[in-house]
């Protein structure tokens, strides 16, 4: 059990016996009325969104998960394939599952997965991957961080804003919380 205060994007509950991963969570404070928590809630089951709103004090249930880490390989039609770093068997994860990772994988990372009776329902990207930049204006002479940042698109496809001295095919650390640039990737 945990209390709805601390429900997060990502987490897994269960909810009238079905489960379902909070897709998105936000707290809202009303003044005297008091705060609750605005959540839009994924089902693993069906794939359905529902909204739903809990009081900050209320207790979610959370099941048990199994984690391991999963090594990604590579895009199979809609699928993922993964591959079980302990016993090097390999799964197919469906999109509903895995989200936009396909803006952050390029293959070989390493992700963590949750499974209840043995199927994968939840994955954790890394907290920063490294990426090129495929596409890019080019660097502008006595730019510095301070200046506007510009449009890129990254190797995978993902949009991002960078500072002016970024260059194409250069390599930069991305937060996949966020999507966004955090520094040069050194190396």
């Amino acid at each position: 059990m945990m209390k709805a205060i601390d429900l997060r994007k990502g987490k897994l509950i269960s909810l009238d016996g079905e489960l379902y991963t909070v897709h998105e969570s936000r707290h809202v404070a009303k003044g005297n009325k008091g705060s609750y928590m605005q959540t839009k809630l994924r089902s693993v089951k069906s794939g359905n969104m529902i909204d739903m709103r809990f009081n900050v004090n209320d207790r979610v249930e959370t099941p048990f998960l199994d984690t391991r880490p999963y090594e990604y390989l590579y895009r199979d039609g809609n699928d993922y394939v993964l591959m079980d770093q302990e016993t090097y068997d390999q799964v197919h994860v469906s999109e509903d599952v895995m989200g936009d990772a396909y803006l952050y994988l390029k293959g070989n990372e390493t992700i963590t997965c949750g499974a209840v009776d043995g199927k994968i329902v939840i994955a954790e990207l890394p907290n920063v991957v490294e990426l090129t930049v495929a596409e890019t204006s080019p660097v502008v002479k006595g730019a510095t961080a301070t200046n506007q940042n510009k449009d890129a698109i990254l190797e995978t496809g993902l949009r991002i804003k960078v500072p002016p001295f970024i260059d194409t095919g250069e390599l930069v650390r991305v937060d996949t919380r966020s999507g966004e640039y955090l520094e040069r990737a050194k190396g």
